[in-house]
């Protein structure tokens, strides 16, 4: 698995890998007004985000340079010693094999090398097992909840976790 910056056209691949509003609901939370989105919605709302300076999206690839996974880095404050990661998201044909652990650790080295962060957070759903044991398994320590957002007719938890780098 490479990384490569965000280009307009992985919206679409993104997209295609939502199959319903709770999974839509679990990688974005309440970050787009409603469900379904189009790829346009991506890459209009990143757009915005990558103006500001403070947010990076990208894009894993596997050999053939197919897409198979995508997340962003954004500094959430002033502070540039710490970065969120948000918006994780595999291909489903990846899912359950490994993979995300593997794209959560290239995001850390990233945030690591690159940005030189010194710790990375990111916020998760209480339901969202399958993330949930990703995050642990990547070296991410659960830090306590930061509110719940009602979802589906559902109250969802929103455990807060982090790592250092």
């Amino acid at each position: 698995m490479r990384l490569r910056e965000f280009i307009p056209a992985d919206a679409e691949y993104i997209v295609s890998w939502i199959s319903d509003e709770r999974e839509f609901r679990c990688w974005c939370a309440d970050r787009y007004e409603s469900f379904p989105i189009s790829a346009n919605d991506i890459v209009e709302q990143y757009a915005e985000g990558v103006k500001g300076g403070s947010f990076f999206p990208f894009t894993a690839t596997d050999e053939n340079d197919s897409p198979v996974g995508h997340f962003i880095l954004r500094y959430p404050d002033e502070d540039k010693s710490i970065m969120r990661l948000g918006f994780v998201i595999l291909r489903k044909s990846v899912r359950g094999k490994g993979m995300g652990c593997e794209l959560v650790s290239l995001a850390k080295k990233y945030a690591s090398e690159v940005f030189k962060a010194q710790k990375l957070t990111l916020g998760v759903f209480e339901n969202n097992t399958a993330a949930l044991n990703c995050y642990s398994s990547a070296g991410f320590t659960q830090m306590g909840s930061s509110g719940q957002l009602p979802f589906l007719g559902e109250i969802w938890t929103c455990i807060e976790m982090e790592t250092q780098l």
